[in-house]
């Protein structure tokens, strides 16, 4: 547990609560320990030097927006307060709470059992009881999850992001007026499969997820008569609800997206879908056949344009990306920085090797993690850093470590560039 003072303020929840979305009011007792954990005093150095500094011939610079978003941020305190708020009740986590190994470490020390994925809800939540208490993560859960805990009667505290929920709202607008709903996004990630699921909750509701443009080229080929629906059934089996039918089921979609996708390529993906769609039925008829909503979490666009930002500014030589493997948003930001530099996608300061290796998952759909060495140029060097929104500031100030000490610096010898 925590270890903090006893849960106080308590007499807001009423007898016999089992659902809790808004946290227990516990933010002072938590917030020390928190702060404890996740609070770096190079990240502040770093800002107090307007986010550049140099130590001797290396400069690092570092983006203007990076790393913990209000949602994590209310997520991962949600979970702490319910460590507090509920001593000594056994807890879980239905999977990651983030894409962050550190975070998710340091809640499994807590006490806090996080669950492996699975298929079947019985099976997956097999071992949670009657007054135990689970935690949905900030990406939420599928319906039928929901269903199944529901039944269960155990506590749940649900941190559920708020860009999530407005991208469900939309996709069940979609399903109650006939539209499927056309999601960009990564079909087994814990976010989409929830949204996906939204889309059943009306009757004739369906989904179909499209991954990236070779993707979405092959729906609008379909939409534009240029491919059999048995082909694109077959693609898509993974990827689509139960049941779907091509023929039927495309004739009138509504576009969403994961809210940690690369927001260009969200924006081309429905622009793509947009023309087939108006090349098959018209224009006249396009607006009771083809529907588009931005859910793009700003969040997520401001650490885009950030990047976006740096890589115009110029003057990188290479570019170190910081966050989970796994998560989404930090895979865009690594994807935009490879294709202007050198850039390299870590989990944390483990990734910086004293010897001057870098263990890094290069950018790609399949790519394991691999090793680099001499990535940090001899001589005078420029390195950019970002983190995705699931990583918090003391893993990117003990990767600012690690690079420093690379050329036996430390924080104390950064000055304003």
């Amino acid at each position: 547990m925590v270890g903090l003072s006893p849960p106080s303020g308590l007499c807001c929840f009423a007898v016999g609560q089992t659902y809790f979305q808004k946290g227990f009011g516990l933010k002072a007792a938590v917030g020390p320990v928190l702060a404890q954990n996740y609070h770096s005093r190079v990240v502040d150095r770093l800002r107090g030097l307007d986010h550049a500094a140099r130590a001797g011939d290396l400069v690092l610079k570092l983006a203007r927006e990076f790393g913990f978003c209000y949602g994590v941020d209310r997520a991962v305190e949600y979970a702490y307060e319910t460590r507090e708020r509920f001593p000594d009740r056994r807890i879980f986590l239905s999977g990651e709470i983030i894409h962050n190994p550190d975070v998710n470490g340091r809640l499994a020390e807590m006490g806090i059992r996080i669950l492996p994925e699975g298929a079947d809800p019985a099976v997956r939540y097999a071992d949670v009881g009657s007054g135990d208490v689970v935690i949905l993560p900030a990406f939420g859960v599928p319906v039928a999850e929901m269903e199944h805990l529901r039944g269960k009667a155990c506590v749940l505290v649900d941190t559920t992001c708020g860009s999530v929920l407005n991208v469900w709202k939309n996709v069940h607008m979609y399903a109650r007026d006939g539209f499927t709903a056309v999601i960009h996004g990564k079909h087994y990630h814990e976010e989409t499969k929830a949204t996906a699921s939204q889309a059943l909750t009306h009757e004739g509701g369906q989904y179909l997820c499209i991954r990236d443009r070779p993707e979405a080229q092959a729906v609008c080929d379909f939409i534009r008569g240029r491919s059999p629906a048995d082909a694109l059934r077959a693609r898509f089996a993974h990827a689509a609800g139960p049941g779907f039918e091509p023929t039927r089921d495309l004739a009138r979609i509504g576009v969403a997206n994961q809210t940690t996708m690369l927001m260009s390529e969200s924006f081309e993906i429905q622009e793509m879908l947009r023309a087939a769609m108006q090349e098959r039925y018209g224009e006249e008829d396009l607006q009771e056949r083809f529907r588009a909503m931005d859910t793009i979490c700003s969040a997520t666009q401001d650490r885009q344009d950030a990047v976006f930002k740096m890589l115009q500014e110029g003057g990188l030589d290479v570019m170190v990306v910081i966050g989970g493997y796994n998560s989404s948003n930090t895979q865009a930001l690594a994807r935009i920085c490879a294709e202007r530099l050198p850039a390299y996608h870590i989990k944390g300061p483990e990734g910086i090797d004293p010897g001057g290796s870098i263990r890094h998952r290069p950018p790609g759909v399949h790519h394991e993690e691999a090793t680099s060495t001499s990535w940090l140029p001899a001589g005078p060097v420029t390195v950019g850093l970002t983190a995705g929104a699931s990583t918090p500031n003391n893993v990117v100030g003990e990767v600012v470590e690690r690079i420093l000490a690379l050329r036996g610096r430390t924080v104390a010898d950064l000055v304003q560039v």
